[in-house]
């Protein structure tokens, strides 16, 4: 197999660092400790919480990420999303929005006022409020990253779902993996697609956009009761977001890939940028455990609201591991590590370039 660039160079891969790194020079080094902090930076946990009396504040930070092949409107929607998604999976509602906008020099005033008024309407539309912020341009500020932001939410502490998955527990998928790959793809580089599936399958690959985030699956599923946990499969994906989970908890998982939803536009948009979908960067897909006894209920109820999911295996003890089974084999699963998306996706950036 040809190595990579980045490897050949000796270079740090892209994406989020892997655990190992976090847990030896990170997780222990968290400033002052605080009694109030009951939900702390954790693999698997998309959110923090500060205990207020009978009630919670969650809360979530992330790269403020606007995609402008998108369109500045999509690009704001997506962006708001991502952010409210790994709060809403806590099973509490957010609420409040805390953005620094540290922009590309080349934004005009024009995009700027598109760009903010999206982000106004899907905020007011989630019920967020905005509190706080900053805006500026800055020389070596680029997109998609343009800042970073916090989320909030403030309800009653029995509302909160700390991640704690338990043996006997289901395992539940929503929508399938690689959503987010699949969006982002088919919007930077819509000809590759196009040359292979034609311009009919490229709009259906890019359709799938708007279920890049997990607000309305998180609420949903919690509005159910008896989910153990919730997590939203970003960086590394399916995989990578179950491993993460099955670790956080300290349980084993037996993972039957086969019975996860494969939407066709994630399938072939995978096979054309060689990405292995389970493994690949999926924002809107909500990981979930839940009671045994309430599992169906929580798939009919999300099926209900218009979000496919599926009941894709269950939660054993550490002892057992964590395997993966898929057509016919298993295989005991490692974290990923590296999210294939963000190779692909630097590796399809500078082939555009050079055609154009």
């Amino acid at each position: 197999m040809k190595k990579n660039k980045r490897h050949c160079q000796n270079l740090p891969e892209l994406g989020k660092i892997h655990p190992e790194f976090f847990n030896k020079h990170i997780f222990h080094k968290l400033g002052a400790a605080d009694a109030s902090v009951i939900v702390k930076p954790c693999h698997g946990v998309d959110f923090g919480v500060i205990s207020l009396g009978n009630k919670v504040m969650v809360l979530s930070t992330d790269p403020f990420f606007i995609a402008k092949e998108l369109g500045i409107e999509k690009a704001a929607w997506f962006a708001v999303h991502i952010l409210a998604s790994d709060v809403a999976v806590s099973g509490i509602k957010p609420r409040y929005l805390s953005v620094d906008l540290n922009l590309p020099p080349q934004i005009s005033e024009e995009e700027l006022a598109r760009l903010w008024g999206a982000v106004h309407k899907e905020c007011k539309k989630l019920g967020i409020n905005v509190v706080t912020g900053h805006t500026a341009r800055y020389a070596g500020c680029n997109y998609p990253m343009v800042g970073g932001a916090t989320v909030f939410g403030i309800d009653k502490k029995d509302k909160l779902i700390i991640p704690k998955p338990q043996p006997g527990d289901a395992i539940i998928v929503s929508k399938g993996p690689a959503i987010e790959t699949t969006g982002l793809m088919s919007a930077y580089f819509p000809q590759f697609l196009a040359a292979r599936y034609g311009s009919k399958f490229v709009k259906q690959a890019q359709a799938i956009f708007y279920k890049m985030s997990t607000v309305k699956d998180a609420l949903t599923a919690a509005a159910c009761g008896g989910v153990t946990a919730m997590h939203d499969a970003t960086e590394c994906g399916v995989l990578g977001g179950l491993f993460e989970m099955a670790a956080q908890a300290r349980v084993g998982m037996d993972i039957r890939l086969d019975d996860i939803i494969m939407p066709q536009e994630v399938r072939l948009t995978c096979e054309c940028f060689d990405i292995d979908p389970f493994r690949a960067i999926s924002e809107g897909t909500l990981l979930a455990t839940a009671k045994k006894s309430k599992a169906a209920k929580v798939v009919r109820a999300l099926k209900r609201s218009g979000i496919e999911a599926s009941i894709c295996g269950k939660v054993i003890p550490k002892s057992k591991g964590i395997t993966v089974f898929e057509k016919g084999r298993h295989y005991k699963l490692e974290h990923p590590k590296v999210d294939p998306f963000w190779i692909k996706f630097e590796e399809y950036l500078k082939k555009s370039r050079h055609a154009g």
